[in-house]
């Protein structure tokens, strides 16, 4: 950790009441007020000013939710040190185990994501952020094709067989590019307050992956995050009329260790790869 540098980003901040947090991509450290994500990886510093870019145009909607805002950006070409971005702090913490137990609770927390999910859908028909996030042109198919080119050789015979079959699956799925799709949607990147003992969403962090893609992706996020049943509450809710969806959200699924493993892959990450392989072995 470079002390230097977050004392310089953190000026009013006291040490001892940072929160360091681990992530795919990057290291984070919180203050009161803002953030500094700090790359774990070469790869990753690349991919800073797009970061930002996104992040400045997300900011620029009224989406009902607060996403986090860049303050201050530095590359690698930065004389004062090592690449970092510094963002606004969005409020709130990640639902706590045990909280949706509460049919109440459950059902509120529903019906927010989907009004979550509705307005991402709306943001993605945007021609500012279509141009901005281009749909992937075959995606599934890149994507089968680059875990087999690249992933497969560190797997065992019977880690390919299983990777095959989830692969093979993602072959027959629709080409959807309706929705801005943040790619991560789990319990630790929806930031929660409560009103009256229920909750009210706060914000959305931690939107490197975000693209044009299917809605299927984020809430298959949601059902690996809080399990099937309020996965259902939310479907549920949202009386989404495309008879795939289901289908959908199993099939990409299915995929997440692969698509970790993949990114770790490409961004020498070996922590991250092992984790993602590690059913693959």
């Amino acid at each position: 950790m470079n002390r230097a540098l977050l004392s310089r980003l953190l000026p009013d901040a006291e040490p001892e009441r940072l929160t360091v947090r681990e992530g795919q991509f990057h290291r984070v450290v919180v203050g009161p007020d803002r953030v500094v994500c700090l790359p774990r990886t070469e790869a990753a510093a690349a991919r800073l000013p797009h970061r930002a870019a996104v992040l400045r145009l997300l900011a620029g909607f009224d989406l009902g939710f607060r996403t986090p805002r860049p303050l201050l950006e530095g590359g690698a070409r930065d004389a004062d040190g090592p690449p970092f971005l510094v963002l606004s702090r969005v409020p709130g913490a990640s639902l706590e185990a045990g909280a949706l137990e509460d049919p109440r609770f459950a059902e509120a927390a529903a019906a927010q994501y989907v009004t979550l999910l509705a307005e991402l859908a709306r943001v993605g028909a945007e021609e500012r952020v279509r141009a901005a996030l281009p749909a992937p042109r075959d995606r599934w198919r890149r994507f089968a094709a680059d875990v087999r080119a690249e992933v497969f050789g560190l797997m065992s015979d019977g880690g390919r067989r299983r990777a095959e079959r989830e692969l093979a699956a993602l072959g027959g799925l629709p080409s959807v590019t309706s929705a801005v799709v943040h790619g991560d949607l789990g319990p630790e990147n929806v930031l929660w307050e409560r009103d009256g003992g229920l909750p009210v969403l706060g914000g959305v962090i931690d939107w490197d992956e975000v693209t044009i893609g299917d809605p299927a992706e984020d809430l298959a996020a949601v059902g690996a995050g809080y399990g099937g049943g309020f996965l259902d509450r939310v479907l549920r809710l949202g009386g989404w009329p495309d008879g795939t969806l289901a289908t959908r959200i199993a099939v990409i699924r299915a995929t997440f260790a692969l698509q970790q493993a993949l990114s770790a892959l490409r961004d020498g990450d070996e922590e991250q790869l092992a984790d993602g392989l590690a059913g693959y072995r």
